[in-house]
């Protein structure tokens, strides 16, 4: 649709309206006319026709259009050639910061953090891919009562026990107590104010507390660093809740002098929301103690002053919503107009079979277990299929093949909706997944590798396969556009499994390495190729390696 958007010189209000017809006979894209409040032959009147539309039709309210294959291949597959691996790209040249995966430090990542890495990862290559720049910044949650809980069972039943004694990940060991602390705590229910004790002497710099504190987070750390390396997550920049939690106070009190919130009679400062309907927000305490959103306030303001972004985005859960929505309220009502600049990036939940993770109760799904048990999966698959390559080829392989079955599951649907996330679907090499996409580009992979090494094509000679895959080939720039102004990777794994699945039929029934007819075989490399470096840019934008064999 790429260049169809580039025929109208109303190319930007019509584009929101062309449709693929039902049934091929009907042409190649239809204008429903009435939605325009024209009639057909009054807009077919209009246009002049450029070389790759063949003829327009009317049929009833909607004007038709065909495209000329034999220009619309070389067309596209030229450009394909051309361009490689910036086909479908832009300079837009903004700069936009993105922050995930925000962990708190009391426990592993789980496969929730999986969902919130994955899609923060194919959003940052989206923005890149369209000449953004883009800055990755993680808020690390390392305070809190809910860090006091994993602290106080490690002090109770720990017996100075650590990650190396036990042979266990670091991350999973601090969580392991978190754990302990929710079933003792069903026992003891004290327990919990003991929790909040520990957080108050935190706060009043317990020598002590603060020595478990840093131990316990260093392990939690030292073990998120194992599993972003899994994912080839780069960070630039860290934030600590432990060093910004106290800040905000002064914008607030600053705010007050402005008259821009209100003080009550008991000392509490609040803003008051009510006319954009989210109520009043309490912003310091009466005793002057900030709280959560105070700090938000603080740690925004401060990222626009370090990097001047052209857009700002949080992705995390989509039960943060209504926090978000009051955030950048409150950010725009203190006199900042970049707040208008941000956005929340949320995402639904990802589910056991038994129902929704709960960390506290021991039972979530691990990121680095999902990982572990999805590469156990693809060695499986690769045994059926190939025999004799060496043991560290296949660790490669299974990797490559597990993380593909994981992020393409995560991406392939909406990302506010929710998913139950099933291993054994996520890794077959049939169907909407990620090892069907790899394997689809290894074959074209495998086609190129035995075929001659100069295509020079005189005259393009395509059937109906070719026609299929040659339109499929040439939206991939829209869909790129689309998939980047909504911040949807779904619209990028449709697109994949789309292509992939034109590909292979294509692939099943027409010759390539043995056809006879020169202009033809030509043609169909020429084909093979471009679909190949479409495939592999679709499959870096959702952060999957593109296999040159399987």
């Amino acid at each position: 649709m790429v260049w169809l958007f580039d025929i109208f010189l109303l190319k930007k209000y019509f584009l929101h309206h062309l449709e693929v017809p039902p049934n091929p006979i009907l042409g190649d894209y239809a204008l429903p006319c009435f939605k325009l409040s024209k009639k057909p032959h009054e807009i077919q009147k209009l246009l002049k026709l450029p070389k790759f539309i063949e003829k327009t039709e009317i049929k009833g309210p909607y004007l038709n259009f065909f495209i000329n294959k034999t220009f619309l291949a070389e067309l596209t597959i030229n450009q394909i050639l051309k361009e490689k691996e910036k086909y479908g790209s832009k300079l837009l040249k903004e700069r936009v910061v993105i922050e995930f995966p925000s962990p708190n430090t009391n426990k592993p990542l789980h496969i929730g953090h999986a969902r919130n890495i994955i899609l923060g990862q194919a959003v940052c290559n989206l923005l890149k891919f369209m000449g953004n720049e883009v800055i990755v910044v993680n808020l690390n949650n390392d305070r809190g009562v809910h860090i006091c809980k994993s602290m106080l069972a490690y002090a109770l039943f720990g017996n100075n026990d650590s990650p190396e004694k036990s042979n266990k990940k670091s991350d999973h060991f601090v969580g392991d107590y978190y754990v302990k602390f929710a079933k003792a705590a069903k026992e003891n229910p004290k327990l919990e104010e003991e929790a909040q004790e520990y957080l108050r002497k935190w706060e009043a710099g317990d020598k002590k507390i603060l020595e478990l504190w840093k131990k316990m987070n260093n392990w939690a750390f030292e073990g998120f660093r194992e599993t972003y390396k899994k994912f080839d997550l780069k960070i630039d920049k860290e934030y600590f809740e432990s060093n910004i939690y106290k800040n905000g106070k002064e914008i607030i009190l600053e705010a007050l002098e402005k008259h821009q919130v209100q003080k009550k009679p008991e000392g509490a400062i609040f803003i008051d929301l009510s006319k954009e309907g989210l109520g009043e927000k309490i912003l310091l305490r009466g005793d002057g103690t900030s709280i959560y959103i105070t700090q938000d306030i603080y740690l925004a303001i401060l990222k626009y002053k370090e990097f001047k972004f052209d857009k700002s985005i949080f992705v995390s859960a989509v039960e943060q919503k209504h926090h978000f929505k009051v955030l950048f309220t409150i950010l725009k009502k203190l006199g900042n107009l970049w707040a208008d600049k941000l956005y929340h990036l949320s995402y639904g939940m990802v589910n056991l079979e038994s129902g929704r993770m709960k960390s506290r109760e021991g039972n979530v799904v691990d990121s680095d277990d999902l990982i572990e048990e999805l590469n156990k999966m693809a060695i499986e698959e690769i045994d059926k299929r190939y025999n004799e390559i060496t043991k560290k080829e296949k660790e490669k392989r299974s990797n490559s093949i597990a993380m593909a079955a994981l992020r393409y599951y995560y991406l392939k649907i909406d990302h506010e909706k929710d998913i139950t996330f099933k291993p054994e679907e996520s890794i077959r090499f049939e169907g909407d997944t990620g090892p069907y996409i790899q394997y689809t580009h290894a074959r074209a992979s495998s086609i190129i590798k035995k075929s001659e090494k100069t295509l020079k094509i005189k005259n393009y000679q395509l059937g109906e396969k070719e026609s299929k895959l040659i339109k499929v080939l040439s939206e991939f720039p829209q869909a790129v556009e689309n998939a980047h102004s909504q911040l949807s990777p779904h619209i990028i794994t449709n697109y994949s499994f789309h292509l992939a699945q034109t590909f292979n039929e294509f692939y099943h029934s027409c010759q390539v390495l043995n056809e006879s007819n020169k202009d033809v075989r030509l043609s169909r490399l020429a084909l093979v190729k471009a679909a190949k470096h479409v495939l592999k840019n679709s499959l870096n934008l959702l952060g999957i390696e593109a296999p040159e064999q399987m």
